[in-house]
């Protein structure tokens, strides 16, 4: 999954608003959605910020990114 990712970062859902220029991939393992959140510190790098099941996780997601600098 990350090979995917770091291949091609559109391959997430961009998100707006509070959460603007992250992006989110959703995948399963087995029968639990699992989601991952990343962004692009800059031209080539790619940060990877949350990865969780889903529930609560654009809660928590919101949380982390404040608290981070």
């Amino acid at each position: 999954m990350q090979r995917k990712i770091a291949t091609d970062s559109s391959i997430g859902h961009g998100k707006r608003g509070e959460l603007r220029g992250v992006f989110v991939h959703k995948f399963k393992i087995h029968a639990t959605q699992y989601l991952l959140s990343y962004r692009m510190a800059d031209a080539v790098t790619l940060e990877l910020i949350m990865i969780g099941p889903r529930e609560n996780y654009y809660r928590d997601l919101t949380n982390c990114l404040k608290t981070r600098p």
